[in-house]
């Protein structure tokens, strides 16, 4: 237990360049604290003690804002920062180095008793406000642009950005155990796409006017299809 501890520690102090020492970590991060209170709740779950492990989450929630059920199951050295607003449901599973932002929501789109929570690989970073719903996997080592909306499975070693969610292969994997914190770096899609258009237009145009296409009418300036 004190070795799970100290991992969950380090793993704060690894991702966070604002956490200057154990204690501060210890004393003032409510994401550990979640993590901590967490594990005692799944532990109560599994025993079957459920009404009591449900009553210390809500203690938790309020304490921390944090919403995780005592069902999910959590890996190792998950690193929730700031943390305000994430909500984890019953039948998610996060795998080890996962980091979640404030604003995440792991959250179900089913009625059903069964799986409908979805499941997080190893290494995963979930940026602040995106929701993955449902029962499906994010592969390991991807990162989820915040805001995304995320509702089908995504392969290992992507970039996921808009709503719904589109995945975008990485130019180079991440080294494992290392969380992809570059937030900065986001495929711009819907950009992309338009300037595809643009320069098919811009193709066609000239294809036209090089057949003897009448040009541009007078007293009508040419299109300016500039963004």
């Amino acid at each position: 237990m004190f070795g799970t501890m100290r991992d969950d520690v380090r793993c704060v102090l690894a991702r966070d360049p604002a956490a200057r020492s154990a204690l501060e970590v210890v004393l003032c991060y409510s994401g550990l604290h979640a993590v901590w209170m967490h594990r005692i709740t799944h532990r109560l779950w599994k025993a079957d003690f459920r009404l009591l492990a449900r009553w210390l989450a809500q203690i938790a929630r309020g304490l921390t804002g944090i919403e995780i059920h005592p069902g999910a199951t959590i890996g190792p050295r998950l690193f929730i920062d700031h943390g305000m607003g994430v909500v984890i449901g019953e039948t998610a599973e996060i795998g080890a180095n996962v980091t979640l932002y404030h604003g995440v929501t792991l959250g179900g789109v089913s009625l059903s008793h069964g799986k409908r929570h979805p499941t997080i690989e190893d290494g995963v970073v979930i940026g602040a406000g995106a929701k993955v719903l449902g029962a499906i996997t994010v592969g390991a080592n991807t990162r989820i642009g915040a805001n995304a909306v995320v509702v089908k499975d995504v392969e290992p070693d992507m970039v996921v950005v808009g709503v719904p969610g589109k995945p975008v292969g990485r130019g180079e994997k991440q080294p494992a155990g290392q969380p992809d914190l570059h937030h900065e770096f986001l495929p711009d899609l819907i950009s992309d796409r338009l300037d595809r258009v643009l320069d098919r237009l811009d193709s066609i145009e000239r294809a036209v006017n090089g057949s003897g296409a009448s040009e541009t009418p007078a007293n009508q300036p040419a299109p300016d299809y500039a963004i």
